[in-house]
């Protein structure tokens, strides 16, 4: 992790032991030790947990392709009962066209705007 030699190490406890003194070297040693080992910790789970994402989105992504598969080889037979359902639709309705056609040209010929000529004869002179 740390490019440390054995003479580095050698000289950082000289001077921990100056600095620190004998009592509380041992301390002061235990704590770092402790801090180490809790970042080494926190580096792992975090790896861990980074795994274990990228397998879930591995699966999931596995699934919507084996999903859209699927759907690929349903669709032509889903296609073909659609084409049936809107088969029997259209027997179904074929009576009954010239009936809403004949409807709507009644509608549309009773609903056409009156035009000015026919709406001045209709109404009454005013008294003035």
């Amino acid at each position: 992790m740390f490019d440390i030699g054995f003479w580095e190490i050698v000289l950082i406890s000289v001077i921990g032991l100056v600095v620190l003194g004998p009592q509380r070297l041992p301390i002061a040693i235990r704590t770092v030790l402790k801090w180490v080992n809790t970042a080494k910790n926190m580096a792992n789970s975090v790896k861990s947990e980074i795994s274990q994402e990228l397998e879930l989105h591995e699966i999931n992504e596995n699934m919507i392709k084996k999903g859209k598969q699927e759907l690929e080889q349903l669709n032509p037979n889903l296609k073909a009962s659609i084409d049936e359902i809107k088969q029997d639709v259209e027997q179904f309705t074929q009576p009954y066209k010239k009936e809403v056609d004949e409807l709507k040209k009644a509608t549309t010929e009773t609903t056409q705007p009156i035009t000015n000529e026919a709406a001045s004869e209709k109404t009454p002179p005013q008294d003035k």
